[in-house]
């Protein structure tokens, strides 16, 4: 039976640039690259060498762990070099991509007619199995443990998110076909869940799955507030994620035979000169998405949301999970004593010297600045004020600093990513990185408890 989900905790953090929905072909870059740290925890054993020339779908590596996930190559092309870093750890393999571009043919499957150890075994050989992840400990899923639930976020909540009802237009024979095949994945439901308030959505006639109708302020877009409300994690229980873009590529994968994560990027916030919608392949050099559309001065560009995507350079490469490109002002600029007047521009949580509170509707052209300086964590209770899960954040937090694995288990640890520490890292006024513990703290557990 389906649930619909309303959390009153949180914060909506408005900027302006939101993109606007005009898309932009745009032409095929010169340039790709697959970075092994987009897959976390990933240890890559290499196939393709320099100079190989290799079809849009063929592995370019392998995880040391399960030689059967393979990381293919986005587009075809030849390798022209395998960038590496401290004590050889590799850091990117680049691609230059062919003008006319050639797919490995991995076959058209008729999905109904599929068992699940056949799905499994055609993701394997496909390079889509990367796609899904799994909680706990948000890393890609482990092949060999049986998920209880398999779950989409189809509503994107943080600030600049792509509306995925606009960026999937017309994706429905696609989506239709990746849900049906996770659905022979799992014993149990898969669960998608859409804005309350959305009438075309490309999931809202979708079979076979629990269909879900979210509403509240950010973060309940996070799968894990999702999972929180609807199916609840326990020790020794795994459920897997997957993302609406990704779904789209398994389903072209399933309907077409063919490899292709071309997305629908959108390009948002107040540095761009037109925040919208372009069409890129995943891992595209970023000069090659924000050509002629950036104002580059004074500018962070991000690959993700502000929240929690990654600062790229124009000489970097899209993330392999990201559809939004954010660019915000770099926050460079100091004001003497700035902490004891009024603030009319800034958003926060309190209401002792900002206003935000007062024009919930404005939207703020933000910058990068963190407005302090990192300190002992300061308790003021504001974390709880805007965090939707049942777990004391505070607490976890510490319990992942000072690496107490019976803490960390017994507050929750096993439900949450990173990601929904972003929101209590955004407020904090101790300028403490809570992303980086709580990952940090995650590793650990999968280390030491499997």
């Amino acid at each position: 039976m389906s649930k619909d989900i309303r959390i009153k905790k949180g914060l909506d953090i408005k900027l302006v640039g939101e993109a606007e929905q005009v898309t932009t072909e745009l032409q095929l870059g010169s340039v790709f690259a697959v970075k092994p740290d987009d897959f976390h925890g990933v240890i890559p054993k290499i196939l393709a060498k320099e100079g190989t020339e290799v079809k849009a779908g063929e592995a370019l590596f392998y995880s040391k762990s399960d030689e059967r996930i393979l990381f293919p190559s986005p587009v075809s092309g030849k390798v022209t070099e395998i960038v590496r870093g401290a004590r050889r750890k590799v850091l990117a393999i680049k691609i230059t991509a062919d003008a006319q571009q050639e797919y490995k043919d991995f076959g058209k499957k008729d999905v109904d007619a599929m068992s699940g150890e056949e799905v499994k075994n055609h993701l394997f050989a496909s390079g889509c199995w990367p796609f899904v992840k799994q909680r706990p400990y948000d890393v890609v899923a482990n092949p060999n443990q049986a998920p209880k639930a398999i779950f989409v976020s189809a509503y994107a909540s943080a600030p600049l998110a792509a509306d995925y009802d606009y960026a999937l237009k017309g994706k429905e024979a696609e989506l239709q076909a990746a849900l049906t095949a996770l659905t022979k994945l799992t014993a149990g439901k898969v669960h998608v869940s859409v804005a309350k308030n959305s009438t075309l959505s490309p999931f809202k006639d979708v079979k076979g799955v629990e269909l879900h109708k979210v509403s509240g302020p950010h973060p309940v877009g996070n799968v894990s507030t999702q999972i929180a409300q609807i199916d609840p994690i326990n020790k020794g229980e795994v459920v897997w994620v997957v993302t609406p873009q990704d779904l789209v590529v398994i389903g072209e994968l399933l309907l077409t035979g063919k490899f292709n994560v071309t997305r629908t990027i959108a390009l948002a916030g107040s540095k761009f000169n037109k925040p919208q919608y372009v069409t890129a392949k995943a891992g595209a050099q970023i000069a090659d998405v924000v050509k002629g559309n950036l104002d580059a001065n004074n500018a962070r560009v991000i690959s993700g949301n502000v929240l929690s995507g990654l600062e790229v350079k124009e000489d970097g490469f899209l993330g392999y999970y990201d559809n939004l490109i954010t660019a915000i002002p770099e926050g460079d600029d100091y004001e003497l004593f700035g902490w004891n007047k009024p603030v009319f521009n800034k958003i926060s949580t309190s209401r002792a010297l900002t206003f935000s509170w007062l024009n919930p509707k404005k939207k703020y052209d933000l910058d990068t600045n963190t407005n302090g300086e990192h300190r002992a964590f300061v308790v003021t209770g504001s974390y709880e004020e805007i965090f939707p899960l049942d777990i004391y954040p505070m607490q976890l937090l510490k319990a992942c600093m000072y690496k107490d694995l019976d803490e960390m288990e017994g507050l929750g640890a096993y439900e949450i990513a990173p990601e929904d520490f972003a929101l209590t890292e955004f407020i904090c006024v101790s300028k403490q990185p809570h992303q980086k513990i709580i990952r940090e703290g995650l590793d650990l557990m999968r280390e030491e408890l499997g």
